[in-house]
């Protein structure tokens, strides 16, 4: 069982508490109940035990975007009772690991990742939630920037009925990442209408998965239910201080 280091325990309890506080304020100024927005742990470069501190300080939701780094630190993590959220990209040829794993896959941006992901579920005899990913950045779309994953926000309730359609997935919402040196604003306000298409077809498809550690506020204004936090919690990548 990996150590974990008190003084490296009571700095992310520090790091929790002010994320905490950001989230209570800024539900407060949108007035929304902090009880709607969940707060995902994205660990990606930390190291098991950080993990573990984290779950030791009541966080139960934690991510990763590497299938190489995640699957071996569920496993290392296995009698915690977390909840697995995969949020990076994703190839088709890593759905069998990831299905073994992950509660929650949320970027799923192309209908043959989805089939992989219910095939792989199946097999398995698990039941996955899945979130459309949705591509608001038009420069990566168009080529002109590199692609950070998504669906066209056209061609996102396409990708909800593939989802839908399987019985081993079940449709959760959506996903998105603020384009780089855009909006938030604007970026989230798209998502939440692309949301709000999907939801009036899956009432119960409620999950809006937009924020990070720089633009959380936003996210939370335009209706994210799930926060996807790493540096403010843990640091800067692959290093143990807040």
């Amino acid at each position: 069982m990996p150590h974990t280091d008190p003084a490296r325990t009571e700095q992310i309890r520090a790091n929790l508490q002010e994320v905490r506080a950001r989230i209570e304020s800024a539900c407060e100024k949108a007035d929304r109940d902090p009880s709607e927005v969940s707060l995902v742990a994205v660990t990606k470069t930390h190291p098991a035990s950080d993990v573990r501190a984290l779950a030791s300080l009541g966080v139960t939701d934690v991510g990763e975007n590497r299938d190489q780094e995640a699957a071996p630190k569920a496993a290392e993590t296995a009698d915690l009772d977390l909840t697995w959220h995969f949020v990076g990209q994703l190839q088709t040829n890593k759905a069998r690991s990831v299905a073994s794993y992950a509660d929650i896959v949320h970027s799923v941006d192309r209908a043959k990742l989805a089939r992989a992901l219910g095939e792989r579920a199946t097999a398995a005899g698990r039941r996955l939630t899945c979130l459309v990913q949705v591509d608001l950045d038009d420069d990566a779309r168009a080529g002109v920037l590199g692609p950070r994953g998504g669906v066209d926000p056209a061609d996102a309730p396409a990708l909800a009925d593939a989802i839908a359609e399987h019985e081993a997935l079940e449709l959760g919402g959506v996903m998105a990442v603020a384009p780089l040196g855009g909006d938030p604003d604007t970026a989230f306000a798209r998502l939440h209408e692309v949301a709000m298409g999907i939801r009036d077809r899956y009432p119960r498809a409620t999950a809006v998965s937009a924020g990070m550690s720089g633009d959380l506020e936003v996210a939370i204004e335009r209706g994210a239910t799930h926060l996807r936090i790493g540096a403010a919690l843990l640091g800067a990548r692959g290093t143990n201080v807040g």
